[in-house]
């Protein structure tokens, strides 16, 4: 299959296509290698397609991964930390992140001399704003998870901040890097409101932004004041939401974008062939069928399970991703120091069709309706599960498309039966505890088990890989009986560029990194 000679040998892509560290991972601060050979070059205007627009430019209302705003955030407001392909910590506008019990306090060390793009400082008090606001249910949202697990906070001088948090949490620096703490904004800026803000966000990333047209296009230029020169070596930058996957990838091809951010391994499979730089992260867990557990039909454990063992999942991968794509069988990767080979579930039509008829025959025929993005990937799964259910007996099943805003309201509203959602990580801390635990506001499918809970608490809090493992262990057994999703695809987040761009590194869960870009001339 030429999705597997493109992951296994990299000699194949990396031939032409960009490589940091790996072919198949997502960088950090070694040389933009050879996507366009040699070394960075200065100026020039990158034109990049993303997969979607924010709702706001407010860092609390906006998503740190490929599938949402990542690389404006980035753009904007920069980074306090990044990771390898490895998932090791790097280091950017934050000098240390250090705790010396073992996680239940942190220790906060800025760079010194950092100032947004207006000339005012970024220091120890803007952070501590900033995870305030993000941790306030009102601004925060179902962005909060990460940051409602900070107690309390003290700013000890202008590069210094201390956390303690509500329990134990070893691994804490992975919740700032993924998610929307790591991004910085002025508080002063922010007090404006939204409104004000939006027209003109001031945060110390490498670009600061010149004007917003929705659904149209984004312009940003270099931001004289960036923190780290001669970064970024791009001059201007156009962003442009583009939700149709064949319009993405013909667009780059056709030398009317530069960069790409990519969901579908077909793109990224063509583009290999084609010569163009790639850059591919290798992650756990994956995208899932989430199922509203908060309300009728999937309140019910049997309509989870029925719906769970009905799928073919290779079906699946060969109407949405024509083959290409990596179907989940367990919760981690083979690389992974939590690997268990016991499958997350197995296709059991028999099973299913007995399910269902229970259902049924208790006056609970199963009838839900499966909300999906307008993006090709989501309208194709939903469309797909809905075809493969309607084999069975007793089971209807709606697909309603609808915009990318009505779709993030639903993450707060849960006025949904089922949607497509996504837990995908380097390291599972923070990404399982936020999906699954009773306690998150980010978890969609509002599954909340005891022995669930447990077990994902006991994870996040062990002190080793042993104990860690165990737990999670624990974790996957009773997603298994739960079923409050169906995991179905792996998350590889991708960008895929120009042969003439160089610098395509991406960072936590797929957030690319626009002060690495580069343009060959």
């Amino acid at each position: 299959m030429i999705r597997r000679a493109r992951l296994l040998t990299t000699a194949v892509v990396c031939a032409t296509a960009l490589a940091l560290g790996a072919c198949g991972g997502g960088g950090g601060d070694t040389d933009p290698s050879v996507g366009a050979s040699g070394a960075p070059v200065a100026g020039g205007h990158g034109r990049i397609l993303t997969l979607g627009e924010p709702r706001s430019l407010d860092p609390a209302a906006m998503g740190n991964a490929y599938a949402s705003s990542g690389v404006i955030g980035n753009a904007l407001y920069g980074t306090l930390m990044t990771s390898d392909d490895t998932g090791k910590i790097q280091y950017q506008m934050a000098e240390s992140f250090t705790t010396t019990d073992n996680g239940k306090t942190f220790t906060l060390k800025l760079r010194r001399g950092l100032v947004f793009s207006d000339n005012t400082p970024l220091n120890a008090e803007a952070v501590k704003f900033n995870w305030d606001r993000i941790k306030d249910p009102v601004t925060g949202g179902t962005n909060r998870s990460e940051a409602s697990e900070i107690a309390s906070s003290e700013v000890v001088d202008d590069v210094t901040l201390k956390v303690a948090l509500t329990s134990t949490v070893p691994k804490y620096a992975q919740s700032v890097l993924a998610s929307t703490m790591n991004w910085i904004a002025s508080p002063a800026a922010l007090r404006q409101g939204q409104q004000a803000f939006d027209a003109k966000p001031i945060g110390a990333g490498p670009f600061t932004l010149v004007s917003w047209t929705r659904q149209a296009a984004m312009e940003l230029v270099k931001n004289p004041r960036y923190w780290d020169a001669p970064k970024p070596y791009l001059d201007r930058l156009t962003l442009r939401p583009a939700l149709d996957a064949s319009q993405r990838y013909n667009t780059v091809l056709t030398g009317g974008a530069d960069v790409a951010i990519e969901s579908n391994p077909v793109n990224v499979d063509k583009a290999a062939q084609e010569g163009l730089s790639t850059n591919v992260m290798q992650l756990g867990g994956g995208l899932f069928m989430a199922m509203n557990t908060r309300r009728a039909p999937f309140d019910d454990v049997r309509a989870r399970q029925a719906v769970s063992v009905a799928l073919d999942l290779d079906a699946l991968n060969l109407a949405v991703y024509n083959g290409a794509g990596t179907p989940v069988d367990t919760l981690f990767t083979k690389n992974s120091p939590f690997y268990s080979d016991t499958p997350l579930r197995e296709q059991d039509k028999a099973t299913a069709q007995r399910l269902f008829d229970e259902l049924a025959a208790d006056g609970k025929p199963l009838a839900f309706t499966f909300s999906s993005a307008p993006t090709t990937e989501n309208r194709t799964t939903a469309e797909n599960i809905q075809a493969q259910l309607s084999s069975f007996n007793n089971v209807k099943v709606n697909v309603k498309i609808i915009e990318v805003a009505e779709l993030v309201a639903l993450r707060t509203t849960h006025d949904f039966d089922a949607i497509v959602s996504s837990a995908f990580f380097q390291d599972p801390e923070p990404r399982l505890w936020t999906t699954f635990s009773g306690s998150s506001a980010a978890n969609l499918p509002g599954i909340d088990d005891p022995a669930l809970n447990d077990a994902l608490l006991a994870a996040r809090t062990a002190s080793t890989d042993q104990e860690r493992k165990a737990a999670y262990g624990t974790v996957q057994r009773r997603l298994t009986e739960l079923a409050p999703g169906v995991f179905y695809s792996r998350a590889e987040p991708s960008a895929i560029a120009g042969e003439k761009v160089g610098g395509l590194v991406q960072y936590g869960l797929g957030s690319l990194r626009p002060e690495e870009l580069w343009i060959q001339k």
